[in-house]
């Protein structure tokens, strides 16, 4: 996959992240924000690794949110708290495991029909 469409891809989802936040209130933008906090670490680490396989970048992006979650059972120093947040909350391990998901699918998607083409 070429970088600049993946750096253009981390910065809509910031985007979505952003509006869906802006848009609504109660748990839709939680949840929608915990999903899209993980495809922008799946994002990031196909930034990184390029040819990464889909299901590697999805258990990657899905297990480092799952550790940022269970680090907030401990203390999140202060300053770290905007990114990582502070209260673990069960239901967030839900929402990255879909987020995980739907990148894997995408992007293995877009992977079968690069190999199709080419």
């Amino acid at each position: 996959m070429p970088r600049p469409l993946i750096a253009v891809t981390c910065v809509v989802i910031v985007a979505c992240g952003l509006g869906v936040r802006a848009l609504w209130d109660g748990p839709v933008p939680k949840y929608a924000g915990d999903a899209l906090y993980t495809a922008l670490i799946y994002a990031l680490v196909v930034l990184i690794l390029p040819r990464v396989r889909p299901w590697v970048a999805a258990a990657v992006s899905a297990g480092l949110s799952w550790a940022i979650e269970f680090a907030q059972l401990a203390e999140i120093p202060e300053v770290l708290r905007p990114v990582l947040g502070s209260t673990f909350n069960p239901p967030d391990l839900l929402w990255y495991a879909v987020g995980a998901a739907l990148c894997w699918l995408a992007h293995h998607r877009l992977r079968a029909e690069d190999t199709e083409q080419g």
